[in-house]
């Protein structure tokens, strides 16, 4: 049997998603506990690998299991032995077509940027900063040629493992609430460390390092040694994944909840 779940956590305790030799990646803590109530080791895929210190609002992962539990045992059991970091949204049985990873047709991050003098302490762990405020119209202005489908060989981590740079990012909003910018995307799929590489980029456009034009410079020269360093893992929240409807899911998106509208 085949079951597939929502889960939310924070990041910062973990060593990213993927399972890790010390047990400090977020799967290990779930699988974990997932073996524990079925009384078998259990093995999860996730829809996304988030980075160490990222964060999910929803995240969706499945498992194969060969005993029968009540779902209430994969969300409430389950809960019941996960860190407090982890919580299990929902769970329920699918078909065995179905895979996190492979069927998904789509991807959202959501990036939180504070741009103040001042360090976050409040914050702290859950947003990115950089110490001057950034222009938020030069930033829109470069982040406009990222839509579309590229080579995104720019901004991929050096030990990206994607057979292809090639994606298509169709949504790239952003919008400021006092110190606070946020970075909506959606795009078809990510490559590793893409967002914060975007990110990281454009804020050398916010601060006038580099004009708008760059941006564009940058896909076109396909070369990551000329972009800007990987911005901080602290302000990147997985948001939800697409799947075709035929899978009859529960929600697989889950907004962050924190409304940046002001201009």
């Amino acid at each position: 049997m085949r079951i597939a779940l929502g889960l939310e956590y924070h990041g910062t305790p973990f060593h990213g998603w993927q399972s890790q030799a010390d047990g400090s990646g977020v799967q290990n803590a779930l699988e974990r506990a997932l073996s524990e109530i079925a009384g078998e080791r259990v093995a999860v895929i996730a829809a996304g690998r988030t980075d160490t210190g990222a964060h999910a609002t929803l995240q969706v992962a499945h498992f194969d299991i060969g005993v029968r539990r009540p779902e209430t045992a994969w969300v409430r059991g389950v809960n019941a032995l996960l860190p407090d970091a982890i919580a299990v949204q929902w769970a329920m049985p699918v078909a065995e077509e179905f895979h996190a990873r492979f069927s998904a047709t789509g991807r959202h991050y959501t990036y939180l940027l504070l741009d103040r003098p001042v360090r976050p302490a409040l914050l702290n762990g859950r947003t990115g900063w950089y110490h001057q405020p950034l222009a938020l119209a030069r930033i829109r202005k470069g982040a406009a040629a990222l839509i579309g489908r590229h080579d995104f060989s720019a901004f991929r981590a050096a030990d990206c493992q994607a057979k292809s740079p090639v994606r298509t990012l169709d949504r790239l909003d952003i919008a400021r609430e006092g110190n606070m910018i946020r970075f909506d995307l959606h795009a078809d799929a990510f490559l590793y460390r893409m967002v914060r590489n975007i990110v990281g980029a454009l804020v050398y456009v916010g601060n006038g390092r580099q004009p708008p034009s760059w941006i564009g410079e940058l896909l076109a020269g396909r070369d990551r040694t000329r972009a800007a360093p990987t911005f901080a893992s602290a302000g990147l929240y997985f948001t939800g994944v697409d799947y075709p409807t035929r899978f009859n899911l529960p929600a697989t998106c889950a907004p962050l909840l924190i409304p940046l509208n002001r201009p």
